[in-house]
């Protein structure tokens, strides 16, 4: 993860703070002792914990984060795989539920911000250094312009950047449960497959890992083949070692249907500034993802090609650019913006 240069920068006045990317699966801490300095960076199972005060106070007792202030922290951002809407949250994507306000007391922070976490994500965009980022396809961003984020991993994130007064605005968005949008005779026969089991079939169904499952499912199905009860990693790993031909399918059908989101993001944001892709999958897709059908699917949209063929996209390489944001968002709160 790239960083603006701390050495000017002296450490903040009120003590280290508390910075957090909560997923479905994980939840990644760090602490933030001045400007741009993160560090102390520790990535905890979800399912180890009942809640996510646990977890919380479990990377705050570790040593090294101990040995770094962790006893001093008194403002902390969280940023968290579901919509962030009044005090109660329930994770969409996991058993964790909490009050916003009861946490900060129990953990005696003085201010306490939590955000969804592609907003946090979509907010750290600017930040990006080009090491952080590699563009798949042609296109040039314009300076200025709104930017698309879509990411899939336990999830389907969605969120955009929108420039207002010299600075940026990060949507809170919920497009990954758009309803799922076949454009081919596979791409039916997937949906058909996945009515069978959900009567209502949004983007995200598919569009992360419990989706390659659900593809691998209906592929193998299509194809008169014995479906294995394999998990994403393992269709994954079979796809890139070359070991399957049906796992293969499986990436490129993927591929296929998230370039098509991504497109559908970037022509309801006139996201002419880019469209970015975060989360878990694509980045381990390395070079297969580079020549798949996502560029072309992402294009594909008719009258709008010669438009969507201007916007450039890019995977996000930063190994945890929520944090970014979520002290940008953090930052800004306390500055009374």
């Amino acid at each position: 993860m790239s960083t603006p240069s701390s050495t000017a920068s002296p450490p903040f006045a009120d003590g280290p703070r508390l910075l957090a990317d909560v997923g479905g699966t994980n939840a990644r801490f760090a602490l933030e002792s001045a400007p741009g300095r993160i560090g102390s960076v520790k990535v905890l199972p979800c399912a180890d914990y009942a809640t996510l005060a646990a977890a919380l106070q479990a990377y705050l007792r570790l040593p090294e984060v101990a040995a770094a202030g962790a006893a001093r922290v008194r403002q902390a951002a969280v940023a968290i795989a579901n919509p962030v809407d009044g005090d109660l949250l329930r994770m969409t994507n996991h058993h964790w539920s909490f009050s916003i306000e009861a946490l900060r007391r129990e953990c005696g922070f003085e201010h306490f911000v939590v955000v969804n976490d592609f907003t946090a994500l979509a907010r750290a965009l600017p930040q990006l250094s080009g090491a952080d980022k590699r563009q798949v396809g042609a296109g040039a961003a314009r300076p200025g312009a709104a930017l698309g984020l879509i990411g899939a991993g336990t999830g389907l994130g969605v969120s955009g950047l929108i420039p207002v007064r010299g600075g940026w605005t990060a949507l809170q968005s919920e497009g990954g449960h758009v309803s799922f949008a076949p454009v081919d005779e596979t791409e039916i026969a997937i949906l058909r497959f996945a009515w069978r089991e959900f009567a209502h079939v949004s983007a995200e169904r598919l569009l992360s890992g419990d989706g390659l499952e659900l593809i691998y499912r209906a592929l193998a199905e299509r194809a008169g083949a014995a479906a294995e009860p394999l998990a994403a990693a393992e269709i994954t790993r079979r796809a890139l070692a070359g070991e399957s031909a049906l796992c293969d399918a499986v990436i490129e059908a993927f591929c296929g249907m998230l370039g098509g989101m991504a497109g559908n993001v970037a022509v309801t944001l006139g996201a002419l500034g880019g469209v970015y892709i975060g989360g878990g999958i694509v980045p381990r897709l390395g070079e297969r993802f580079e020549r798949s059908c996502f560029r072309a699917r992402f294009e594909q949209k008719g009258r709008f090609a010669e438009y969507l063929s201007q916007v450039p996209t890019f995977v996000i390489t930063a190994q945890y650019p929520a944090f970014l944001g979520a002290s940008a968002i953090l930052a800004e709160t306390l500055a009374g913006g």
